[in-house]
């Protein structure tokens, strides 16, 4: 029985595919056209892929994001953020979204600077 290279090749490549990725991850800062700075680090543990952004203004506002995420059939993130403007007003709120073959649905708690508080709901169908 005679088994070519390209058989062994694509074998050896699913198998790749199909075994526990690594932990990877990876982090920049870099200045942005204003004068402020923004740093984003994201990690990646097999499907799971999780990451943080901050970004601070050159008049001092400061915006932080963390994100989760997971893949597969069907996509869910999680996203929380808070943010204090160069007055001192504070802005927060967190959304999940899942993304499938069929469409996506998120939704979101969104809290301002007085005190006001909105919930968001969204549905796009494919």
């Amino acid at each position: 029985m005679f088994i070519s290279w390209k058989r062994t090749v694509a074998a050896l490549g699913v198998a790749m595919l199909l075994g526990a990725a690594p932990a990877m991850s990876a982090e920049w800062t870099r200045e942005t056209r204003n004068g402020g700075q923004i740093t984003r680090s994201v990690m990646r543990d097999g499907n799971i892929y999780s990451g943080q952004t901050t970004r601070v203004g050159p008049n001092g506002a400061t915006y932080t994001s963390n994100a989760t995420c997971r893949n597969g059939f069907v996509d869910r993130c999680r996203r929380s953020y808070s943010a204090t403007g160069p007055n001192g007003r504070t802005y927060s709120g967190n959304a999940v979204r899942a993304r499938g073959p069929h469409g996506v649905r998120s939704i979101g708690v969104h809290a301002g600077a007085r005190g006001n508080v909105g919930i968001g709901f969204r549905r796009h169908w494919r």
